[in-house]
């Protein structure tokens, strides 16, 4: 399955939603949006690709209602997702965590493009497997460009194959985010402040909330 998600925020007035696929987007204040399944996803095989356009003067959170659970599918265990992200007023992204389950392979792609006058915080947290299970991978990219100026680029990957895989102390949690142009902020983990503005915040443990 194929889902689409488009969010537009606009000064003024209401953010333009466009969903189509498994993926639902409901608005629940005036600068919140709430993104929900409609159908089971992702599964193996499924691909998510979720755009906003947040213009000057406009101010967008973007929230999910619950955490996502990647599934392996019948005959692919595959799935990728996408975040397109064009900033030129505020974006507050903060969805809860996404859990790989049982052997599932999830490919996370994030690209941030902040404006001279925009601001932006993109936090993703992750956990591999529930209860018992060991066998998820995922990898999350993040490439975040200033004013069409170099800013970030970030590659984490936990799980069976990883370069973390680690009989004696694998990491099966991860919490990253990027904040800019706030250079600190009280995250998880290490705080890293970046040349070009602006800051990241990692953390990888066993269990998320552990």
């Amino acid at each position: 399955m194929r889902s689409d998600v488009l969010l537009v925020a606009r000064p003024g007035r209401g953010p333009r939603i466009e969903c189509t696929g498994g993926l639902a987007a409901r608005r629940t204040e005036s600068d919140t949006v709430h993104l929900l399944s409609a159908a089971a996803t992702p599964l193996g095989g499924d691909v998510i690709s979720v755009r906003i356009i947040v213009e000057a003067g406009a101010r967008l959170r973007v929230r999910t209602v619950a955490a996502t659970l990647v599934l392996p599918g019948a005959g692919c265990t595959e799935s990728h997702s996408t975040w397109d992200l064009e900033v030129d007023g505020e974006l507050d992204v903060d969805p809860q965590p996404t859990v790989v389950a049982a052997d599932a392979r999830h490919h996370t792609s994030t690209r941030v493009r902040v404006g001279e006058s925009g601001a932006a915080r993109v936090r993703e947290s992750v956990q591999i497997g529930r209860t018992g299970e060991h066998q998820g991978f995922w990898t999350s990219a993040l490439h975040a460009d200033v004013a069409g100026r170099p800013l970030l680029r970030h590659r984490v990957e936990l799980g069976a194959g990883s370069v973390a895989d680690d009989e004696l102390g694998r990491p099966m949690a991860c919490i990253s985010e990027l904040r800019y142009p706030e250079i600190t902020f009280d995250g998880a983990g290490t705080l890293l402040e970046l040349a070009g503005g602006g800051s990241l915040s990692t953390w990888q443990g066993q269990r998320l909330g552990g």
